[in-house]
């Protein structure tokens, strides 16, 4: 009876937890499109390019879509058996909802172990197949699109404006080319009346065919002044020309993977572990290397003292204990601001290096920061998988409503005030305002005590989520409230 009953909710589970998941991978592909749409439109990518694009960063998303999708299939699940009362009928029976829970507990269990191998082998090497071809269509030039009436500049030396061109016969009217490869303005100009704009067959250059048209150059006069010049120049006229533009930087030239490995979202717990103790190890060598150096040359500079030669009787020679304050005293009034003035400018300069050097070394410690924070992320996302279904499972059973209306809206919201916290901890985090384990686990944290509470108050069958409820509380305060007004009368 009781197995039957815990394949009869896995099944009821399982269903939920595949739809919204696929649902919520979509929505965050959607929105990785409209963040890139700029970088992506106009770009001529082959549809494989973007299918490869759009597989690789769903894989990054997988951990980030997981959790939400356990919370929602949950609230559903729940929701539904609370909604048609099978979860009154199940409690009736002598079996508790902890009971109900556990065959869900270690499915989900076993699904954020998974997660976290997911996250720590799979997503690494996604990501950085990701990033590295989306770091190759940025660089690559848009898709050649010469617009009638509109100078088009893509081309890298030219500049071409085309008055008409026919949609039909791919007549070209009215066309002006400017040659800028020797950066010296605009002192070569091609103009025609027609003509005709074709590729090469290997697609490497354009291929313009002019009819009825003039070629003027500026030409150059070498080894004479400014006043000597004469400015010659040269115009050419022509009934058919053909000019071979040669195209460059139109094609997806494809970068090593290892381009971006050294980035702390492309490298596993291994990796991240290996890194964050070789940048401690040479930020505390370099931190050493600065105190050596601003010991030596702004405390115990040889210039400022002198020299006693290491031999026998100098050092049987008495030297003079002085004070600093009797020297000073001792000295003239203009030998006195010379001290004053060196010191100062002693200080100032020993300032400006400590403020330097502690930049750098801060800087090197917040990238050492963001090391440790990625590491704790792979851990955190796979546990609020586990944490979810404790807000999702008993706060279903709590509003009893199932579908896709009532659980969506407050899984977006428990996933909205969770996502916020983690940015607000990862923050602080990064920024050393807080210790990483600190900021990287405060949204787990106040989530687990939600969990709790939740699944307490549905083991308790509380009505939390009772209008009467709250109305009934405020009609008690309200009342009291009265009473101490009719009190202080």
């Amino acid at each position: 009876m009781v197995k039957k009953l815990d394949w009869l909710i896995f099944k009821s589970f399982v269903g939920p937890q595949i739809l919204t998941f696929f649902i919520v991978l979509f929505v965050f592909v959607l929105q990785f499109l409209w963040m890139y749409i700029d970088d992506l439109a106009g770009k001529g990518l082959e549809l494989d390019v973007l299918a490869e694009l759009l597989f690789n960063f769903s894989l990054v998303f997988v951990p980030n879509a997981l959790p939400l999708a356990i919370l929602l299939a949950a609230l559903m699940t729940f929701g539904n058996m609370g909604e048609n009362f099978e979860l009154t009928a199940i409690k009736s029976s002598g079996i508790s909802l902890q009971r109900i829970m556990r065959p869900l507990v270690i499915f989900v269990f076993l699904l954020s172990i998974g997660s976290f191998f997911f996250s720590n082998n799979v997503v690494p090497y996604a990501n950085r197949k990701a990033k590295t071809l989306m770091y190759d269509i940025q660089m690559k030039r848009p898709e050649l699109n010469i617009q009638a009436g509109t100078f088009y500049n893509g081309i890298d030396g030219f500049s071409i404006k085309i008055g008409y061109k026919d949609p039909l016969t791919n007549k070209l009217e009215k066309v002006l080319i400017y040659d800028h490869r020797d950066a010296d303005g605009n002192k070569s100009l091609v103009m025609a009346d027609s003509g005709y704009m074709n590729m090469t067959p290997d697609e490497s250059g354009l291929i313009f065919t002019l009819y009825n048209g003039y070629a003027y150059n500026d030409l150059k006069e070498k080894g004479k002044s400014a006043t000597q010049k004469k400015y010659p120049f040269r115009s050419d006229s022509f009934r058919e020309q053909t000019m071979i533009i040669e195209l460059s930087g139109f094609d997806l030239e494809r970068s090593d993977l290892n381009l971006f490995k050294s980035h702390q979202t492309m490298q596993n717990m291994a990796q991240l572990e290996y890194y964050i103790d070789s940048l401690s190890t040479r930020l505390d060598t370099r931190q050493e290397n600065y105190i050596t150096e601003y010991t030596r040359s702004k405390i115990y500079s040889s210039k400022n003292y002198q020299r006693i030669d290491d031999t026998q009787d100098t050092v049987k020679q008495e030297y003079l204990v002085f004070k600093p304050d009797s020297l000073y005293s001792s000295l003239m009034p203009i030998q006195q601001q010379m001290v004053i003035s060196h010191s100062l400018n002693q200080a100032r300069s020993g300032l400006q290096f400590l403020k330097e050097k502690s930049s750098i070394s801060y800087g090197e410690y917040k990238h050492i920061l963001k090391f440790k924070a990625e590491w704790h992320r792979k851990i955190t996302l796979a546990v609020s998988c586990l944490i979810f279904f404790f807000i999702g499972a008993p706060l279903g059973a709590i509003i009893r409503k199932g579908g896709l209306g009532m659980p969506v809206v407050i899984a977006v919201l428990f996933f909205v005030i969770w996502y916020v916290l983690s940015l607000f901890g990862e923050k602080v985090a990064k920024e050393g305002i807080a210790p990483v384990p600190l900021g990287m686990w405060e949204s787990t944290v106040i989530l687990t005590a939600a969990g709790i509470f939740l699944t307490y108050k549905a083991t308790t069958d509380a009505a939390i989520m009772n209008k009467e409820t709250y109305t009934h509380f405020f009609r008690k305060v309200c009342r009291k409230l009265r009473l101490i007004k009719r009190d202080d009368y």
